[in-house]
């Protein structure tokens, strides 16, 4: 089912749950005054489901910076982990990862892939999302050529595979540590050949700063205009591979006017690998995308006066 988050932007966000078990309301959503004698007050979302994307929202695979920081956290400041690439554990939850959107179906219905210009969420969404292996007379461009990134893996197709876009709106906090720096668009375009980058306006780095962190609030505010970047896209049905403090800060900037449950949902801390699917609504008219699946009836056109109207006449 779907239980919705209202935005105090221009978008709002709803979850995505299996249908399995019903949810027990909290006092703020119901309570014991039979519903004849209290004032209809909905919990639910309404919206034009033209107006409505969904979006699978993707943490990368464990990078060599998570296991370091977790030892010592003074290690995200070190300059041996620029860029950090997935670790063999990583690429492990990518291949999981993508048997689950294979086994679910998602990977038939993405449209679009959009990706943090950093490594690893290059590597991630790549090996989730991409096409298969090469084998004898498979000629496909290449998502990812062999063993880029310091790894082990075989080169990736584009074959049977959505497109990928990166865009720098969904990057990690910004600024002083190195695994966060990201490297040379061209070095990038080296290693995965048929990944977008054109909206990625220099070939360098000029966003990280080396004693400058980006503030939550400020991150927070990226995320904003990120999702309103992707309310104006013409795909329905969107993959988002990126970071945990770009994801959390986000998300958390939203549904507060939910039951705790519910934002939480949505919002708390994603593990590396997580996905969670999520439905994003344009309450501004954003987009311009028609209504596909309405009716206007009338078809041959007649008399039509409600009947409610007519008992008032």
């Amino acid at each position: 089912m779907n239980s919705t988050l209202s935005f105090p932007h221009s978008i709002s966000i709803s979850s995505v749950s299996p249908l399995s078990s019903p949810r027990t309301l909290s006092p703020r959503c119901c309570n014991s005054i039979p519903s004849q004698v209290m004032e209809a007050k909905p919990s639910q979302g309404l919206y034009p489901l033209h107006r409505c994307k969904t979006i699978h929202l993707v943490r990368h695979a464990q990078g060599v910076h998570n296991v370091e920081g977790e030892k010592n956290h003074d290690a995200y400041l070190s300059e041996d982990l620029f860029d950090a690439h997935l670790t063999p554990l990583g690429w492990q939850q990518v291949d999981n990862l993508r048997k689950h959107v294979k086994a679910s179906g998602i990977s038939n219905r993405i449209e679009l892939v959009v990706v943090s210009p950093l490594l690893r969420t290059l590597q991630t969404a790549v090996g989730t999302f991409g096409g298969e292996g090469y084998t004898d007379g498979v000629d496909a461009p290449q998502l990812m050529k062999a063993g880029a990134g310091n790894s082990d893996r075989p080169a990736i197709s584009t074959l049977n595979s959505p497109p990928f876009i990166a865009i720098e709106s969904c990057r990690e906090h910004l600024g002083v540590h190195p695994c966060d720096r990201r490297s040379s668009i061209t070095k990038y375009r080296e290693l995965f050949p048929a990944i977008d980058f054109s909206l990625v306006e220099t070939d360098e780095d000029v966003l990280w700063k080396p004693e400058t962190r980006e503030e939550n609030k400020d991150i927070a505010a990226r995320g904003v205009e990120f999702m309103n970047w992707l309310s104006t896209r013409k795909e329905k049905e969107i993959a988002v591979v990126t970071h945990s403090g770009f994801l959390y800060h986000t998300l958390n900037s939203f549904g507060n006017d939910c039951d705790p449950a519910v934002k939480s949902e949505i919002s708390s801390h994603f593990a590396n690998c997580e996905l969670r699917s999520v439905v994003l609504v344009d309450k501004c008219m954003n987009g311009s995308d028609p209504p596909v699946t309405n009716y206007p009836g009338k078809i041959p056109s007649g008399e039509d006066l409600p009947s409610d109207v007519a008992d008032e006449k």
